[in-house]
């Protein structure tokens, strides 16, 4: 078998990628290890930034977003007996973010790729990459019980942080960068109505916690907890008293409580792989980054990389111009780094790390350091305007040219 883009991986960024560029006549073939319905069935972020809206509909696949999806111009910061609102519209002059499952992106994504009869081999196994730094790579997978080769021009790792793309870069040349946090997120999916029509990020004294929704009717809240703890540990009603406690008293008086759908603990990570690109392979989304979700900018940030290397064959495929392949990895850190630093901001801000000592400080010292931040951020608009314009997400940079 022969394309000119092999994209390992049917989330949501292999999906999108191959999408976009289908619609610019660029052959594309996915492979993914799991089933359809397993990648449907993963439960993850739901905050899309205003540059992701913009490429799903660049991309075709909007009209249920558009109707469904619910638009947010402010989220809020609870802390210390006061609740502080930032107005995204206002403080970055329109900009605001929506309120849409991953898994509703996922899914409008494969019903446009299944319609356009483009080809996804699923449930594939021992999948491997040759040949990356040649003008001829090509990638081995089992699948049906028959092996398979497809040969390509390009391939685009959109494997997560355990595919196998990022390994087959040597050792010798990537360089990992990670920091690991000593707790976890408790989250719960329940059909109930949100507790509040804006995300409510919550710092207290028993650590943190966040309300958010994925509709109208349907809510996710999470929990900070020991990476010790185990969640089938924690019962509806442990959970639904714990949440009351760590939310602002008015809003706890109204929260409406129900049977979870699914429960389950995520440790917190901050990761970079550089560089995000190796001859012919590029490195998409979590195969090259991990953030803690604390700043919304996991899914946000794989569609910003989508966006570049989307440009980035365009550009090779219509103009021939193969010179601007090297401009991916370069362009793609530089934000990946923003939103790095936003999440790890934000965590370290936000969460409760006991006795463990931070960046050198003591857990008292580093508490103090924290809640001096905060406050500063958000008593003045300038900080609330900081605040604003790194959630939203900054532009796109656009390919250099020449």
């Amino acid at each position: 078998m022969k394309t000119q883009v092999a994209i390992i991986g049917a989330g949501p960024s292999g999906l999108l990628l191959g999408q976009l560029l289908s619609k610019q006549g660029i052959d594309n073939v996915i492979i993914e290890r799991a089933s359809g319905d397993y990648v449907l069935g993963r439960i993850r972020a739901g905050v899309l930034e205003q540059g992701m809206m913009d490429l799903l509909r660049e991309a075709g696949v909007s009209e249920r977003m558009e109707q469904k999806g619910e638009i947010h111009t402010g989220v809020e910061l609870a802390f210390n007996n006061k609740r502080v609102h930032i107005d995204l519209a206002t403080l970055t002059g329109g900009d605001t973010v929506m309120v849409y499952g991953q898994t509703e992106v996922t899914r409008d994504l494969m019903q446009a790729r299944s319609e356009a009869g483009l080809t996804t081999f699923y449930e594939s196994s021992n999948v491997a990459l040759h040949e990356v730094k040649s003008q001829s790579p090509y990638v081995t997978f089992e699948q049906g019980g028959q092996m398979r080769r497809l040969e390509c021009d390009y391939i685009a790792g959109c494997d997560g942080f355990h595919g196998v793309s990022r390994q087959t870069i040597p050792e010798s040349v990537r360089t990992e960068y990670e920091r690991v946090y000593p707790f976890g997120w408790l989250g719960l999916l329940a059909d109930t109505p949100p507790v509040n029509h804006e995300l409510i990020y919550c710092k207290t004294d028993r650590g943190f916690a966040l309300a958010s929704m994925r509709s109208a009717t349907r809510s996710r809240y999470y929990l900070q907890v020991p990476l010790t703890d185990k969640a089938e540990n924690w019962s509806d009603d442990d959970f639904w008293q714990e949440l009351k406690r760590r939310l602002p008293d008015e809003v706890a008086s109204r929260l409406v409580t129900g049977p979870s759908i699914e429960k389950s603990i995520a440790p917190l990570r901050s990761f970079v792989c550089e560089p995000m690109q190796y001859g012919q392979l590029f490195l998409v989304g979590d195969a090259a980054h991990i953030v803690p979700p604390t700043g919304a900018k996991g899914l946000n940030l794989a569609a910003s990389d989508v966006a570049t290397l989307y440009k980035v064959l365009t550009r090779v495929y219509q103009e021939g111009d193969q010179e601007c392949v090297s401009q991916y990895s370069e362009i793609c850190l530089r934000r990946v780094w923003n939103g790095e630093r936003f999440s790890w901001w934000m965590t370290n801000m936000m969460h409760d790390f006991g006795d463990v000592s931070v960046n050198g400080a003591d857990s008292a010292t580093f508490e103090k350091f924290m809640s001096s931040e905060l406050n500063f951020y958000t008593d003045t608009e300038e900080g609330r305007r900081i605040i604003a314009m790194q959630y939203v997400g900054l532009p796109y940079e656009p390919l250099s040219v020449g």
